[in-house]
């Protein structure tokens, strides 16, 4: 693995006998454990004012993404699969960082005819701003609002793999 090659691979839970993260392999930052999302707010489907404060109380999956961003647009069907398998035990939610806002994303989720996600919206990119991300970006927050873990880039939501770093979460 040391000659910088892309990976499939996913990194280890904290190695139990000294309680540090063991290396990220390729996209899994743990280095945020146990911090609380930003305070910023963006727009729900029915048009309201949301934080993540208000999903607390069930697991989080955040994606930051862009209908410009190719391996966004990519990674959606995966999501919107996992989001409608997983929607009694985590929440999932997709949030535009477009600027056009839903001028840009409705057609789009249209177009897609995604079955689960819905389109929120984050036409300011505050998030973005918030966790310094390139898109896109997930990130796994507890049922307290705590995160767990970021990938960083596109991902296969719909894999063993990913159903596994999603049960992380409490």
């Amino acid at each position: 693995m040391g000659n910088g090659a892309a990976s499939d691979e996913v990194a280890a839970s904290p190695d139990e006998a000294t309680g540090t993260p063991v290396a990220p392999v390729d996209k899994i930052d743990r280095s945020h454990k146990g911090e609380t999302g930003p305070t910023s707010s963006f727009t729900a489907p029915d048009g309201k004012s949301v934080t993540l404060a208000s999903f607390e109380g069930k697991p989080l999956l955040l994606n930051l993404w862009a209908t410009w961003c190719a391996p966004c647009v990519a990674e959606m069907p995966t999501l919107d699969a996992v989001a409608g398998s997983l929607k009694d035990k985590v929440q999932v939610i997709a949030v535009s960082q477009d600027l056009q806002g839903a001028e840009k994303v409705t057609p789009f989720f249209a177009q897609k005819a995604f079955t689960t996600l819905k389109p929120y919206l984050d036409s300011k990119a505050s998030l973005s701003i918030a966790y310094q991300a390139n898109l896109p970006t997930t990130i796994l927050y507890d049922s307290d609002g705590r995160e767990v873990w970021r990938m960083l880039g596109g991902y296969e939501w719909n894999t063993p793999a990913a159903a596994k770093l999603i049960a992380e979460a409490r």
